[in-house]
């Protein structure tokens, strides 16, 4: 408290004694308001709580120490109308004779009319029932209310609760009990709440908000932003005195903002106060305790005990929640500390035994390892420096795969990072491969994989969880280096330990399973194996959707995606890597190499499309300062050269088609083949058609893309038999999608139109229009060139191409009026969330229709604002019905 307010005693009788039962003048401190200091702020919601009377008999503000329990009743009590008793219990007028006689004093300097004979009999034992019972008619014959407040009540005897009981039951209207505790007294509090009878406030309620920790934070001086607050308020939970004690000290930092977020609770005013009001009240056994499980972030008494090596934890945890003495219940038995208290423990710890820290981080880590949460087992195993043990804890629990689903692999990898090199095990060495390779540092991951894989095979001892790890890394490191024959050999391996695993441990982590087919899948999509690799990624895909498997699922996505572009489905393509983008959002995972992959295929869907800068957008979105495969860096050279080849820059877009056949120890037929159907077109671009149709001599048969690349150079050449030989030779071919057939058609078109037979070519443009059309494919018809353009503005073909390939012609305006000038043309996906934006969807109703990401529908709206020259919905929609664009 800063100070006590001034009170104005009303006159009491004269028959009152100024002085206690036992004889010392009373202390007039127990009988003030505490003052509300400068800086106090008035929190409205708790006033709100407890009305401008009060509306129950029974009044609890029931909170730890330093909650500000005390001063919110003040500043409550200051404004009520009617007489307030306050009397503030310390260990002197804790017991029934000290109480009752300084109560009654309470009441007379409140003002209320007591008897001259209504004292307590000074040495007394008990309250007399008689005096009990006189005292509650007075109050309830008094014809007004009377609200005593009882401060630090948690320190009142048992019987005082039994006695106030009875007097506050009898009193009826003529008294108003509110307790200001630490903890919940023995009244029956079940029957007052039953009746509706008991307004409670609690820690909780206390706890201060962000907002209001701001403005606590500005009555100190300080302007500290909303996040900073949130964070305070974090760590604080909110705690009242914690926050005002910081807000002191910050007040002596020359930037309070850094100091609020990064003060060492430990050497700071908090610590003072924590270990003298909570702390050094507990008995020195409870002490010990305290101590000793600070170094958890949560424990039951089980653990506490492992940790103390009694067996009294049970009762001590929970009377330590009952007195909140910052000990905080979870619930199922398991509590934790209050952050800030937990850290002041733990320096208080190491401050008087620093070699225990790590004996009981040890002693942590074994309990857990039988009862607890893997997360947990290998925090304290790390803290205790028994790597070997963490290790082991990992691999033998089937979890090494956890180190790269993205959900707690941060928080492995942060443990494992301090691993020393000493340490020497099967255990050890696969848990630094599986680091390694989450990394994608192929070196270092096989030479640990390999000397794992040595003490494994020399001990026959290691559970088959180790050896289905080893598989699983086996699995990686293939794909990684691009080997898929490795890739299967570590599939047979693991099929055949799965049975020696036990089911509870594969059921527990189907995280594993799920990538080691995605490892493989991603091997067997390199090798062009696109049919089994469909198989074993689209198992995955369609699998648990949990978020363990969420990274499995996402990078299965992306490569589904990437074998439904090469083989020319721009639409389900474009649905897998949607699909990719969405389990990343859906889950707030790293990007990982689905998304990257995911997003790699939508670009090359969007140069399809013509639409380049949303090509150029999604390349600039993945990383690529390092290829985590080679599959995903094959991708994004040639969706870069694919781009660079439309935007005309030829010599360009064939460097990059170079980089598409990255090292590995099994050559890529498909990236072979799309780097030499990139350099093909860029040959065509320039006017070297010979060279074009060279290029793809080697490798028509391998793709059916590159097959129509040859046909269209050959047809550049003037060869139009061969041309339409290579064509009639592709006809079978049942895995070509529309972006294939469009071009093989276009091809055909252009044949026909070359021989002058033009209905031939109007049928076949027709065909192609008809095709591209669901996918909105305009760049092959710009590939085509000038020759289509005539067909496209005339009947019948102009209604085919209209509003997705060539611009709308709505009729003119009248000349006083003319119509709104488009700057950009609006891309075919723009156009589509454009007609739903008129339909009054939300953005989440048109990310689901069109399958996108609710970000992308975002994107497309502003995108589609700017080339309106607009900044509202409405306005958008007006102004493309005036363009024609609806």
């Amino acid at each position: 408290m800063s100070g006590v307010e001034s009170e104005q005693e009303t006159p009491h009788d004269e028959g009152a004694p100024d002085v206690d039962p036992l004889g010392d003048p009373f202390l007039r401190t127990r009988f003030a308001r505490p003052a509300r200091p400068v800086t106090f702020l008035r929190r409205e919601r708790l006033l709100a709580r407890l009305g401008p009377s009060p509306r129950t008999p029974l009044v609890m503000v029931n909170g730890s120490a330093g909650a500000g329990k005390t001063l919110l009743v003040a500043d409550w009590a200051a404004g009520l109308t009617q007489p307030v008793a306050w009397l503030t219990l310390d260990d002197m007028v804790r017991e029934p004779d000290m109480f009752w006689a300084h109560l009654l004093r309470a009441l007379r300097i409140s003002g209320t009319d007591l008897p001259a004979d209504l004292v307590f009999p000074p040495g007394a034992d008990r309250a007399d029932h008689t005096l009990l019972n006189r005292l509650a008619a007075r109050l309830s014959g008094s014809g007004r209310t009377v609200t005593v407040v009882l401060d630090e009540y948690d320190r009142a005897h048992p019987e005082v609760s039994q006695q106030l009981a009875f007097v506050l039951r009898h009193a009826g209207p003529g008294l108003r009990l509110v307790l200001v505790t630490r903890t919940e007294p023995l009244l029956p509090l079940h029957r007052y709440r039953a009746a509706g009878e008991l307004t409670e406030i609690r820690d909780a309620e206390l706890a201060f908000t962000p907002e209001e920790t701001v403005t606590l934070l500005r009555l100190h001086g300080l302007d500290l932003s909303l996040p900073a607050a949130l964070a305070l308020v974090e760590r604080t939970r909110g705690w009242a005195a914690g926050l005002r004690l910081c807000a002191l000290a910050a007040q002596q930092s020359p930037d309070p903002e850094v100091y609020l977020k990064e003060f060492e609770a430990g050497h700071s005013p908090v610590a003072d106060f924590l270990l003298a009001e909570v702390l050094k009240r507990q008995p020195p056994g409870t002490q010990d305790l305290l101590l000793r499980v600070s170094v958890l972030e949560r424990f039951c008494a089980e653990l506490a005990d492992a940790l103390t090596g009694r067996s009294d934890a049970a009762p001590l945890l929970a009377g330590l929640h009952r007195e909140n003495a910052f000990v905080e219940d979870l619930g199922h038995d398991w509590y934790r500390l209050h952050p800030l208290f937990r850290e002041i423990l733990r320096v208080h710890l190491r401050e008087r035994s620093l070699a225990l820290e790590p004996e009981l981080h040890r002693r942590a880590a074994h309990w857990l390892r039988r009862s607890g949460t893997l997360a947990e087992t290998v925090a304290h195993g790390a803290a205790a420096g028994d790597w070997d043990f963490t290790a082991h804890a990992v691999v033998d629990d089937l979890a090494i795969g956890q180190l790269f689903t993205g959900v707690r692999s941060d928080d492995l990898d942060a443990v494992f990072a301090a691993m020393e090199p000493a340490a020497s095990s099967p255990a050890t060495d696969l848990v630094r491969a599986a680091r390694d390779l989450s990394r994608h540092d192929l070196g270092h991951g096989l030479l640990h994989l390999e000397q794992a894989e040595k003490q494994l095979t020399a001990d026959d001892s290691e559970p088959a969880a180790a050896q289905l790890s080893c598989a699983l890394l086996e699995a990686l490191a293939a794909r990684l280096s691009g080997s898929p024959d490795r890739a299967e050999e570590a599939a047979r391996a693991a099929r055949e330990l799965r049975p020696q695993v036990p089911v509870h441990l594969l059921d527990q982590h189907p995280e594993l399973p799920a990538l080691l087919l995605t490892h493989v899948g991603s091997a067997r999509v390199w090798a062009g194996r696109f049919d089994e690799a469909r198989t074993a990624l689209t198992t995955v895909a369609d699998g648990d959707d949990g978020v363990s498997t969420a990274v499995a699922r996402q990078e299965s996505l992306g490569h589904l995606a990437l074998i439904d572009y090469l083989d020319g489905w721009p639409g389900p393509a474009e649905r897998h890597a949607s699909a990719a983008l969405t389990e990343s959002e859906r889950f707030s995972l790293h990007q990982p190499a689905g998304a990257g992959l995911g997003r790699l295929v939508l670009a090359a869907v969007a140069v399809d499309r013509d639409e380049l800068a949303q090509a150029e957008a999604l390349i600039d979105q993945t990383d690529d300062t390092e290829a985590p495969d080679p599959v995903t860096a094959a991708g994004r050279s040639l969706v870069t050269a694919r781009l660079l080849l439309a935007r005309g820059r030829a010599d360009a877009a064939v460097a990059a088609a170079r980089t598409a056949v990255p090292e590995a120890d099994v050559a890529s037929p498909w990236a072979r083949s799309h780097a030499a159907l990139v350099a093909s077109a860029a040959h065509l671009a320039e006017g070297r058609p010979d060279e074009a149709a060279e290029v793809l001599r080697d490798v028509a048969e391998e793709q059916p893309a590159c097959a129509v690349g040859e046909a269209r150079a050959r047809l550049a050449a003037g060869d139009r038999a061969a041309a339409l030989t290579v064509l009639d030779e592709l006809a079978p071919d049942l895995r070509a999608g529309p972006a294939v057939r469009v071009r093989a058609t276009l091809v055909r078109a252009q044949a026909a139109h070359a021989e002058g037979h033009l209905s031939a070519a109007r049928r076949l443009l027709a065909d192609a229009l008809a095709e591209a059309r669901r996918d909105r494919l305009r760049r092959p018809f710009v590939e085509a060139g000038p020759w289509v353009e005539p067909f496209l503005t005339a009947e019948p073909l102009r209604r085919l191409a209209v509003g997705w390939l060539t611009p709308d012609r709505p009729a003119p305006a009248p000349a006083s009026e003319p119509p709104p000038l488009l700057v950009e043309r609006l891309s075919g996906r723009e156009r589509e969330v454009l007609a739903r934006l008129a339909e009054m969807m939300s953005t989440e109703e048109i990310a689901a229709d069109l399958y996108v990401s609710v970000n992308t529908v975002k994107t497309h709206v502003k995108n589609v604002y700017r080339k309106l020259m607009v900044n509202r919905r409405q306005d958008a929609v007006r102004r493309a019905r005036a363009m024609g664009l609806l």
